[in-house]
């Protein structure tokens, strides 16, 4: 008995259109890297309010609320600012795609031989989109070959600033930054450096260096290398201050890239804190009473003036006191509203949690804070570090 061949089974019909979903959606998965619409658009409306910061700040220069404008006026400055970032050649390229995309049709007539008018017409539509897209590639080209090298700088940024706390007697700390770019204008840092009699004391220094990005990210290391180095040889506070102004005197172009620090040593032995204000946010001491002290002893941003005198202070800590030390990028953060976040509700979060650890006071802070904040883009530098004393 013979068995007459098999057919095969017929393909659903719906089957090429599922192949096609499958990579439709596999193509929109890559693109958007799995996120949400609503993730996509805070993204988006984040970056548009940071790009419209960003152009802001020349359209005010150029046009000033006071002066009175119309609307023409206030378009040509705007306009001006954006093409002021350009380079000429691609300011022609984006206007002529522009104006091509806006008036895309033309034409001209001709007499033929035999003596008919004719007629010809154009659309310059295609020519538009092929400059703007040009002007397009050429401005991705620069932001890959910019990134990657911030991610470089970030990378390095990372490696000068301490991965963990030390483990000092007596304390318990935790610190965090955030930079407002690929790479930041804060610092902080703590680590042992020799005392009288060959006790260490541990330096603590949180620093802010005037402006943003790379600028800032530069002279932030310079600032890092000049203290690692003369905090190398045995001086007091006071005198290391001093030469930290000295130093970054010259290199602050006449005062405008000054730099707010507060540096302070502690005597693990004594509990006792020296510090040095030098313009920064004035530190929060907790009181396990619950007392508020603050630490306002110092003197002038380092790099300002090279002889500017500095005063140091000198309070003793017992167990259960908080140390709050932080830059401007936590209490001016702002949200939707155009408020700050301020040093009150940090002092509510500091009150709230006085029994638990430091890393744990550092996470609910960042949480508090960026539920304050919101979608809102981060405008400067973040950075806080905090330390719990503890019994001996």
């Amino acid at each position: 008995m013979t068995s007459s061949p098999s057919k095969a089974a017929p393909a659903p019909p719906n089957q090429p259109h599922q192949g096609k979903t499958s990579h439709l959606r596999q193509f929109w998965h890559r693109v958007t890297e799995g996120l949400e619409l609503s993730e996509l658009w805070k993204q988006f409306s984040t970056d548009a309010r940071a790009s419209y910061r960003f152009y802001e700040r020349d359209f005010k220069a150029r046009a000033p609320e006071e002066k009175k404008r119309g609307f023409w006026q206030t378009a040509q400055a705007f306009s001006w600012a954006i093409l002021e970032k350009l380079t000429p050649a691609r300011r022609v390229l984006l206007l002529l795609g522009v104006v091509l995309l806006i008036f895309p049709a033309g034409g001209f007539s001709h007499r033929t031989e035999e003596g008919h008018v004719e007629f010809v017409e154009f659309d310059l539509r295609f020519l538009g989109g092929a400059s703007l897209f040009m002007l397009l590639m050429l401005e991705i080209a620069d932001r890959v070959v910019m990134k990657r090298d911030l991610e470089i700088a970030r990378d390095i940024q990372r490696w000068l600033l301490p991965a963990a706390p030390p483990q000092v007697p007596g304390l318990t700390m935790a610190f965090a930054t955030r930079p407002a770019n690929t790479v930041a204008g804060d610092y902080y840092d703590a680590f042992a450096r020799p005392g009288p009699g060959g006790e260490p004391l541990y330096l603590f220094a949180v620093a802010d260096v005037a402006g943003k990005s790379i600028p800032a990210a530069l002279l932030m290391a310079t600032f890092q290398a000049g203290l690692k180095t003369l905090s190398a040889t045995p001086c007091s506070l006071a005198e290391l201050v001093a030469g930290m102004n000295r130093y970054a005197s010259t290199n602050s172009q006449d005062g405008r890239r000054f730099t707010t620090a507060f540096l302070a040593e502690f005597d693990s032995r004594s509990r006792t804190l020296t510090y040095i204000n030098a313009g920064h946010n004035t530190p929060i001491l907790r009181r396990n009473s619950g007392a508020i002290e603050r630490l306002t002893n110092g003197g002038l941003p380092l790099g300002i003036l090279a002889d500017a005198p500095y005063e140091s202070g000198t309070v003793n800590l017992q167990p259960g006191d908080w140390l709050v030390i932080f830059t401007d990028g936590v209490v001016e953060a702002m949200n939707a509203k155009n408020e700050e976040y301020e040093e009150g509700r940090l002092l509510n979060v500091l009150q709230n949690g006085v029994a638990v650890i430091p890393e744990e006071m550092l996470r609910r802070l960042m949480a508090d804070l960026d539920a304050f904040v919101g979608a809102t883009p981060q405008h400067d530098d973040i950075t806080c570090l905090l330390a719990k004393v503890e019994d001996h």
